[in-house]
């Protein structure tokens, strides 16, 4: 396949268009991330964002903290300084190598005084060994001969930047600047929870280039420079190392373990970590890669939003999750969402179970917060937040701006209360696909019955209507606060304590003495088990009694039917003639809702109802947040809107490749590489598991694609799955029975099953 599609290029550069490119040529390793930061410019946001470093100070509330940046490397050429924005630019190219993540540059330069000059690099941020990175320069005079200076720093100056309101944050103390002789460190200090951060880097000339070396702290910045004597024409290569280490690493002293490290990356060298990290890609693009003939722009696409998603996590920590921007900026200050779980945890489930597992061990590992949610609002059990910092508690912002950047009070911390089903729907569906049995007995079920517990006690009983209902809530869509018996989170607490009920039976049955155990520790009772049975059987869902069309919250069927006519230059709806209504006060709706909710649980719908319900609620959704093409493209396919379905898909897929949300540069869109995925396999792969439990294929591929394939695990089977426009091949490493279009057949280990077209066509 054409190896140009691994690639996300930049061909010129645009000052104003730096924050967007930081955020597409971010390199992490789920450990941290290193925004694609330009070292030549003064516009962007540097960004060194290390997972589970989390500050308040004087934020409104607490966030990921924005580390000292290891990037900063000048050049200097007769006293004057190599500033892109000020040289005239003869030169730029960048690129994104996707396949082996490696950030490429090359820029060439001419100062003020004439002097032009080339400077190549390679960055990478190591996956071999998360505390590792670093870059390769080959800077290159092409018109004179002469003196040149490095200058290589460490900034601990650095500030988060709160842009609701704009401010600037300080989370960190200098504590010491560290002379390594070949080298520089800084150690820095959170502000209230005091974890330590020691980044340290070392530059290495090939060949004796760097002379008369001198050291220096400079107020919050520590540095060292270095001359050279350069000859025109001659290229000069340099080696940087960065390591970096925090006291959430070790009970130590941190600097101990990357002085150590350090002495290790130098003797291997920067071409053995790089081969090493190469390595690392291989093995994950084996397991990840979507193959898509025919599409150039999708197969780009896909593959970007894969390289990024992937990015984000890290299997070897169990305290952190992937925040809804991931290592890629300070959007939404570093925080965790419903987006995981629905969005992004079913790519791992499938591709990468121990990754989906430690992202389930971070809400174990939070559920002592989100049961002090629940007792500080008068409830029981555990209530997850709706946005996750390091400790499981609530620090949803109180306030932010609205579209048009009035001061706005936000609710979704204080009434968005599906999360906690969200979760408990992320562990059932990792269950359901990896039969991982150890996981739900000892931490999997804890979770599903303590959120069982928290919706019991948040229903409130109606004795008019004999019924349970939830009120005061805000649903997915977000438009429309607090509403009463929203669909969404009504069927989802139906659900959730449903499956608290099932799954306290089956643990019965399995080990009784982890049983009572379990309900020991969580005060709950059999006859409370009893009582849930009556409330899951009487939880009320709005519906219209004259169709199959599900109401999205109670009321919301008489509100003001605007309609949406004009659509922008990225194919995104328009605001419409309010007509003097406020936007609560309409039908229009942000993203997902009732549409969530029928493919969240697709088995509980038949597919008139779906039909019905994407037909009404796509009309009226102005799709403003990244979470919402994705879901409309799934829905369209099942539902046979194959023509919208590819456009949602593409919108997905490219979401920050061309920024079509408009806000990029504030970090990843993570939820939709998650939909990325899901729209690939779920949508046009059509996978889906059916009541039976078995795994089930109806696809549908556009008529451009030669073929899509993807890998997937099914409980420790890895399936190969093609599928072009005339048959379906299924290859596995074990014996699974998976139906297609409702036919069962069987695959044996290592043997293609080929299925002809015309078996799924019709």
């Amino acid at each position: 396949m054409d190896e140009k599609l691994w690639f996300v290029e930049q061909s010129n550069y645009k000052a104003y268009e730096n924050p967007k490119y930081e955020t597409v040529f971010t390199l992490a390793n789920g450990y941290r991330g290193l925004r694609g930061w330009l070292e030549f410019s003064n516009y962007g946001f540097p960004g060194n964002l290390i997972a589970g470093v989390f500050d308040k100070a004087d934020s409104q509330t607490t966030e990921l903290v924005n580390c000292p940046n290891p990037l900063v490397f000048n050049i200097y050429t007769e006293n004057e300084k190599l500033d892109i924005d000020r040289c005239v630019v003869l030169d730029f190219a960048r690129k994104l190598n996707m396949k082996e993540g490696i950030l490429y540059s090359e820029i060439k330069l001419k100062t003020q005084k004439g002097k032009i000059i080339k400077i190549a690099s390679e960055r990478f941020v190591s996956r071999s060994n998360v505390h590792r990175w670093g870059i390769r320069y080959t800077i290159t005079p092409i018109n004179y001969s002469g003196k040149l200076f490095i200058e290589n720093i460490i900034d601990g100056s650095i500030t988060n930047n709160e842009f609701e309101p704009i401010k600037k944050v300080k989370h960190l103390d200098v504590k010491k600047g560290y002379d390594l002789d070949t080298g520089i460190a800084i150690k820095v200090v959170t502000k209230d929870k005091g974890i330590e951060i020691v980044e340290g880097t070392v530059v290495r000339g090939i060949g004796d280039i760097l002379q008369n070396r001198k050291y220096g702290v400079f107020g919050e910045k520590v540095r060292e420079i270095y001359e050279m004597r350069v000859k025109e024409g001659k290229d000069y290569t340099i080696e940087k190392y960065g390591v970096t280490y925090t006291s959430r690493d070790t009970d130590k002293d941190p600097y101990y373990l990357l002085e150590e490290d350090i002495k290790s990356y130098l003797e291997k060298g920067l071409e053995k970590e790089l081969n090493l990290h190469r390595d690392k890609w291989k093995e994950l693009w084996d397991k990840i890669d979507i193959k898509i003939k025919g599409d150039k722009k999708a197969q780009t696409g896909i593959r970007f939003n894969l390289f990024q998603l992937s990015s984000s996590a890290y299997e070897k920590d169990d305290r952190i999750s992937i925040a809804a921007k991931g290592l890629h900026g300070e959007g939404y200050k570093g925080h965790v969402f419903w987006d995981t779980e629905i969005y992004m945890l079913p790519f791992f489930i499938y591709t990468n179970p121990e990754v989906a597992k430690t992202l389930l061990m971070y809400r174990y590992n939070t559920i002592d917060g989100a049961r002090k949610n629940a007792r500080e609002n008068g409830y029981e059990g555990a209530q997850f937040p709706w946005e996750a910092a390091d400790d499981g508690t609530e620090v949803t912002p109180k306030w932010g701006v609205d579209y048009d950047g009035n001061p706005v009070r936000i609710w979704t911390g204080d009434e968005e209360f599906h999360i906690s089903s969200d979760i408990a729907f992320g562990v059932w569906e990792y269950y359901r696909t990896t039969k991982d049995k150890d996981f739900m007995m000892n931490y999997g079920i804890e979770i599903v019955l303590d959120t069982s517990k928290f919706w019991s006690s948040r229903v409130e009983y109606n004795e008019e209507f004999d019924r349970y209902e939830i009120n005061m809530v805000i649903g997915p869509d977000e438009f429309h606060e607090h509403v009463n018996n929203n669909v969404y989170t009504n069927y989802l607490a139906k659900w959730n304590i449903k499956k608290g009920i099932e799954l306290a039976k089956w643990l019965k049955k399995e080990d009784t003495n982890i049983y009572e155990k379990l309900l020991n520790k969580l005060d709950i009772s059999e006859d409370d088990i009893n009582k849930w049975r009556e409330i899951e059987s009487k939880i009320y869902i709005p519906k219209d009694e004259k169709s199959k069309l599900i109401e999205q919250f109670e009321g919301y069927f008489k509100l003001k039917d605007i309609t949406i006519k004009e659509y922008d230059e990225n194919g995104m709806p328009k605001w419409p003639d309010m007509e003097g209504c406020k936007l609560g006060e309409t039908q229009l709706i942000k993203q997902p809702d009732v549409v969530m909710l029928m493919l969240v649980l697709g088995d509980e719908f038949d597919l008139e109802t779906k039909k019905e319900n994407y037909e009404y609620y796509e009309k009226r959704t102005m799709h403003k947040s990244s979470l919402s093409p994705s879901m409309y493209s799934i829905m369209g396919l099942t539902v046979g809107d194959t023509k919208n379905a590819y456009r949602y898909f593409m919108k997905t897929v490219l979401t920050d490749l061309e920024d079509n949300q408009g806000n990029a540069g504030l970090g990843l869109h993570a939820a939709s590489t998650g939909g990325s995925w899901q729209c690939a396999v779920f949508g046009f792969g059509g996978l889906y598991v059916d009541k039976d439990e078995c795994l089930s294929l109806k696809p549908w591929i556009p008529e451009k694609w030669e073929e899509l394939s993807f890998k997937i695990n099914w409980r420790g089977a890895i399936l190969d799955i093609a599928i072009t426009q005339e048959d379906i091949r299924v290859n596995s490493t074990d014996n699974v029975k998976i139906k297609v279009f409702d036919k069962e057949y069987f695959v044996e280990p290592n043997k293609d099953l080929t299925i002809k077209a015309l078996a799924y066509n019709n």
